[in-house]
């Protein structure tokens, strides 16, 4: 029964994918999860066991997603600078399972620097891992300091932005990228990531609306 449940949730998680328009980093990132589960069942499952609560354990998340969106952070808030002191731990922290530490380390810097808005983007997209995804009003205070120490910097908005649409926000998401994009040089090479981040939210939205006034079947 526990192969039979594990192919339910997988394929009821990549439905889901499918209807909302996902970015093909999320599927990515549900793909390695599903992995992830399959394998520890295989190799530690003991079905004949009495259920017992069991504590959990830290698991390291490096997807491409997240790869590119630390890449993304040092073509607008540059790269090789003293703020790596304050993101590469992080990173690391982050990448094997930590995030409540990364979070907590992202505090202790934007309290050195509090008018460093790339410290406080950082900090509100390290409080969005820590809560699972969810946009806590912590997470929002970060961006929104982030946004006012720099309106006409296209980084804040930008991760502010995706971290909406991670969320579940996408129609919260969609103006702060449109002012990313605003925002964003001519030439910039990030430029055209912002625009397809845009266009795949956009559609998102967009499929998400038809799907809440589609009549019940």
């Amino acid at each position: 029964m526990g192969w039979v449940m594990l192919a339910l949730v997988g394929a009821a998680a990549f439905g889901l994918l499918a209807l909302f328009g996902a970015p093909r980093a999320l599927w990515s990132f549900g793909a390695a999860a599903l992995m992830l589960g399959a394998t520890g069942y295989a190799l530690q499952a003991k079905p004949g066991l009495a259920g017992a609560p069991a504590a959990s354990k830290a698991v390291a998340v490096d997807d491409e997603g997240v790869a590119r969106m630390r890449e993304l952070r040092g073509a607008m808030f540059g790269r090789f600078t003293s703020l790596d002191t304050a993101f590469f731990p992080a990173d690391a922290l982050i990448r094997t399972g930590n995030p409540d530490s990364a979070a907590r380390m992202m505090l202790g810097a934007v309290r050195q620097e509090p008018q460093n808005a790339a410290l406080w983007t950082w900090l509100g997209m390290t409080l969005v891992e820590a809560d699972q995804g969810t946009m806590s009003p912590a997470a929002g205070l970060a961006f929104r300091r982030a946004t006012a120490l720099a309106p006409k910097h296209p980084g804040p908005f930008f991760f502010y932005g995706m971290a909406q649409a991670r969320a579940g926000q996408p129609d919260a998401a969609i103006p702060l990228l449109q002012r990313a994009w605003q925002l964003t040089p001519e030439g910039a090479a990030y430029r055209a990531d912002i625009a397809r981040a845009l266009i795949q939210i956009r559609m998102l939205a967009a499929m998400r609306a038809q799907a809440a006034q589609a009549p019940a079947q």
